[in-house]
């Protein structure tokens, strides 16, 4: 799993840089500050747990074991609902996904606390 975690890791990461880029020169004139305000917050948080997956990957070989792989699939579930549904939010305008970005929150503190357990659990 470490492999799966640091591939996606990567992928995320450029993604994320991408995203940012993409906010910062396309967007910027083109959405409000409050619709902007949200593309910076799914970008600043799918880059924090980019980092965070890459870390996940090196925890997979560390201390292997299901509750490492599903603390890793916790913070991608996260990425895709927290990051995700405001991304989208903001490029529509559609309040109705604000809904789905809860649900992602949780995926990460999940994530977090599965692996701090793990940790602490490790022999």
């Amino acid at each position: 799993m470490d492999r799966v975690f640091a591939g996606l890791a990567a992928v995320s990461g450029f993604l994320a840089v991408a995203l940012g880029a993409f906010g910062a020169h396309l967007l910027r004139d083109r959405l409000g500050p409050d619709l902007l305000s949200v593309w910076q917050t799914a970008q600043r948080l799918h880059l924090f747990h980019t980092a965070a997956l890459l870390f996940l990957a090196w925890a997979a070989a560390r201390w292997p074991g299901p509750a490492t792989v599903a603390a890793g699939w916790l913070f991608i579930a996260g990425l895709v609902l927290f990051s995700g549904s405001l991304y989208a939010l903001a490029l529509t305008g559609a309040r109705w996904l604000g809904a789905v970005t809860p649900f992602g929150g949780a995926a990460f503190l999940a994530g977090w606390l599965v692996l701090a357990w793990r940790v602490w659990s490790a022999p």
